[in-house]
């Protein structure tokens, strides 16, 4: 089944936008799983501090959306997803398992998400210096971009247009597969630092 990709800056609603697809999936009959970096119990001050820990983290990530795929589920993947890089290697994994996929941007400005993080709880907030840099570091998807699209990009207040998502998830045909998409061990860390770095070389070109 479908895979639902996230993006957006830091407290730009990602988990509100999550919760309300995968609440109207279900009303569908739909099954879904959730997959998010709040899986994995990390501080995300110090894991998005530390690129190490942070190239760690979307392996895990990508391991569990590859993982989850299957017939009878649609995934969403809630995380930042900011590096256009990552979002291309999902789009591999997605033609791989030959199932179709969505990007939904929560398309809010700085200044929004900032006074949406700083509301946040102590404990669930970005430090500002760590939410800065993520901020900068955002590659927004690009709808011509075939890692990106379909594309959905929600502004703050928009509503989600669920008939013109499930089209995209149901009634649309998986991405040809090519030998880019030939299964590769996701157990190695190593390979998985390799795989980040080659993609990030192969995007920016693109």
């Amino acid at each position: 089944m479908p895979l639902v990709v996230l993006c957006g800056f830091p407290s730009s609603g990602k988990t509100k936008r999550t919760n309300e697809i995968k609440k109207q999936l279900e009303t569908n009959d739909k099954k879904v799983i959730v997959v998010s970096e709040h899986n994995f119990g990390i501080d995300k001050n110090l894991v998005y501090a530390d690129s190490k820990k942070e190239v760690s983290l979307r392996g895990d990530l990508r391991s569990g959306v590859l993982r989850e795929i299957s017939k009878e589920t649609v995934v969403i993947l809630d995380s930042l997803n900011y590096i256009k890089g990552f979002r291309y290697e999902l789009f591999c994994g997605i033609k791989s398992a030959q199932t179709p996929h969505c990007v939904v941007h929560c398309d809010v400005s700085h200044d929004d998400a900032r006074e949406w993080n700083e509301g946040r709880p102590e404990g669930e907030r970005y430090n500002q210096d760590v939410f800065d840099a993520l901020v900068m570091r955002f590659e927004p998807p690009v709808g011509k971009n075939r890692w990106d699209k379909p594309l959905f990009s929600l502004k703050k207040d928009e509503k989600v247009d669920f008939d013109a998502i499930s089209s995209a998830l149901f009634n649309t045909k998986p991405p040809a597969r090519n030998m880019s998409t030939v299964s590769q061990p996701l157990s190695s860390t190593n390979f998985l630092h390799e795989l980040d770095k080659k993609t990030q070389q192969i995007v920016t070109v693109a």
